[in-house]
């Protein structure tokens, strides 16, 4: 297994070495750690999706040193594009552009556009400079499984198919970055992610389209399923929950993993509740850590609250509807009053939903 090593000036001009001879370096940045790569190699690139068992029609995030770099990558650059950069970079920030000839199409999944960002970390900023290019940098995970915040998840993710690890310390936002796509007519939000759709459109004074959820665009994070843990999740409301905790105490074999910001959450034996902040920046950096914890062979399902349903958690939100399965289960069940058809309705779900589960 590949060891990380502290993200010191000399282990930096190490990590730009081997970048220069195809190797893969996962990285840190404000939002998750990147599984980087040179990304003028296509076959530094090609290893990338071997390491994350990514498709190799799924595009690549390119991160560059500042945005003076950008006509290195794209052309056709509108207006627009400069005003996001100079307003957001370095930051969580990905614009989507036509891209340069030079960039390799096996960056691009095979696609006439390039995603673009500058990261807002001094580490990876220090490792751009230095390597001098640019940086080909998907989540360091296996596809579509919780992204890494901190380097000991690289290391528990992907073992020995990383040949270094920079300990850059967690992750600030812990959340992927939002993607705007500028390629075409109209400004698309493609991912949401702590730059909010209403602060982009401030800036351009244009409103973003948002393609429908079933539309064939391929760009990171556009998969039904991602970010998600290998225990079967549910999203569900508070009293959901409780529901279902009750009827895991009657069960008396089965453990449940919780992850609730509201009181209404109670513990109780038969779960592992971890209790979440209700302030959405927190949330949003806790939350792939956590999903982590409960991620583990002890724990039989997850049940994940709800956040509000408001611009501000857009991004916590559709992270969850990509990890989770939403479900309809009446919450007015009172076990107390132990009415046995009820009950019985109640376990037969349960025991379905853990057979799915195991």
């Amino acid at each position: 297994m590949t060891i990380s090593v502290s993200a010191n000036p000399a282990n930096i001009q190490l990590a730009a070495k081997l970048l220069r001879q195809g190797k893969l370096v996962a990285i840190p940045t404000e939002t998750v750690y990147g599984l980087g790569a040179d990304a003028k190699n296509p076959e530094a690139v090609k290893r990338i999706f071997a390491a994350k068992g990514r498709p190799a029609h799924h595009p690549l995030i390119v991160h560059i040193p500042d945005k003076a770099a950008l006509t290195d990558w794209a052309i056709e650059i509108p207006e627009t594009a400069w005003k996001l950069a100079e307003r957001f970079w370095p930051g969580p920030l990905t614009i989507v552009l036509k891209k340069h000839p030079d960039v390799p199409m096996e960056v691009t999944g095979g696609q006439n556009t390039v995603a673009l960002r500058v990261p807002n970390h001094p580490v990876a900023l220090s490792l751009l400079k230095v390597f001098g290019g640019g940086v080909a940098a998907p989540s360091a995970n296996r596809f579509c499984r919780i992204s890494p915040t901190q380097a000991s998840h690289v290391e528990e993710e992907l073992g020995d198919k990383v040949d270094m690890i920079l300990d850059g310390g967690a992750c600030v936002v812990g959340l992927e970055s939002t993607i705007v796509d500028l390629s075409g007519n109209q400004p698309r939000l493609l991912r949401s992610g702590q730059i909010s759709k209403t602060e982009i459109e401030q800036v351009l004074q244009i409103s973003l389209e948002i393609p429908e959820k079933d539309a064939q665009i391929h760009a990171p994070g556009r998969m039904e399923v991602h970010y998600a843990p290998i225990t079967t999740t549910y999203l569900c409301s508070a009293e959901q929950i409780k529901v279902i905790q009750k009827g895991f105490a009657f069960k008396h074999v089965h453990k449940l993993g919780v992850i609730a910001y509201s009181d209404a959450v109670k513990p109780d034996e038969n779960s592992e509740l971890v209790r979440m902040s209700a302030n959405q920046e927190r949330y949003a950096h806790d939350l792939y850590g956590k999903l982590r914890d409960l991620d583990k062979p002890a724990i039989d399902m997850i049940l994940v609250e709800q956040p509000p349903q408001s611009e501000v958690w857009q991004a916590v939100n559709e992270r969850l509807s990509k990890a989770a399965t939403k479900f309809s289960l009446r919450t007015d069940t009172d076990f107390e009053q132990n009415d046995s058809e009820e009950l019985k309705t109640i376990l037969g779900w349960l025991d379905a939903v853990l057979r799915l589960a195991c």
